[in-house]
C-alpha cells in the first residue's frame, strides 16, 4: 500500500510563442460599433410610479393616514409598529389594507379595523376601503420600524 509517487519534470530550453492576432486577420464585414452605446439609455428618465403603487402620491397619502393612528397601549403609530402587512390600491381607488394586531385579545380588536377603514377611506382619491385582519404571520416586536424601537427604548 505504500506506493511511491513520482512527479516527472521535463526541462525545455524554450517554448514557441503562440501567433498574435493581427488586424488584417479580422473579418471584412465587421459591424460598425457605436462610440457611445449608452447614449440613449442615459438620457431616459425613470418612469413615475402610478398613484396607487409604492412611491406614488395616493399610496403615500394612505401610508401617512395610517401613521396618524396610534395603538392606545403603545405610544407608536400602527404603521411603524408593524401592524400593517400590506396596502393595495386599484386604479379605480379601492384600497385594501391587510393588518394584524399585537394580540388577538387586544382591547381595540373590535374598533381598530374600523378606524383604519375610516381613515383610509377619508384620503382624497380613495373611493372605498377594506381592512383584512389576519393573524398569520403573528405580530412580533421585530416587525417594528427602527423609529418605533428607538421610541420604546429597544435600540
Amino acid at each position: 500500500m505504500n506506493e511511491e509517487r513520482r512527479i516527472m519534470v521535463e526541462e525545455v530550453d524554450a517554448v514557441e510563442a503562440p501567433p498574435k492576432a493581427r488586424v488584417d486577420d479580422a473579418p471584412e464585414a465587421a459591424p460598425e460599433r457605436k462610440r457611445d452605446y449608452l447614449s440613449g439609455f442615459l438620457s431616459q428618465k425613470p418612469e413615475e410610479p402610478s398613484a396607487g403603487e409604492p412611491g406614488g402620491p395616493l399610496y403615500e397619502a394612505v401610508i401617512e393616514a395610517l401613521k396618524e393612528i396610534y395603538d392606545p397601549e403603545i405610544p407608536v403609530n400602527i404603521y411603524d409598529l408593524g401592524l400593517i402587512y400590506g396596502v393595495d390600491i386599484t386604479a379605480n381607488g379601492h384600497a385594501a389594507v391587510t393588518m394584524t394586531l399585537t394580540t388577538p385579545h387586544c382591547p381595540v380588536a373590535e374598533s381598530m379595523p374600523g378606524e383604519v377603514e375610516l381613515r383610509v377611506s377619508a384620503v382624497p382619491g380613495i373611493a372605498t376601503a377594506d381592512v383584512n385582519l389576519v393573524w398569520d404571520p403573528p405580530w412580533d416586536p421585530q416587525k417594528m420600524s427602527d423609529e418605533a424601537k428607538l421610541e420604546l427604548g429597544m435600540l
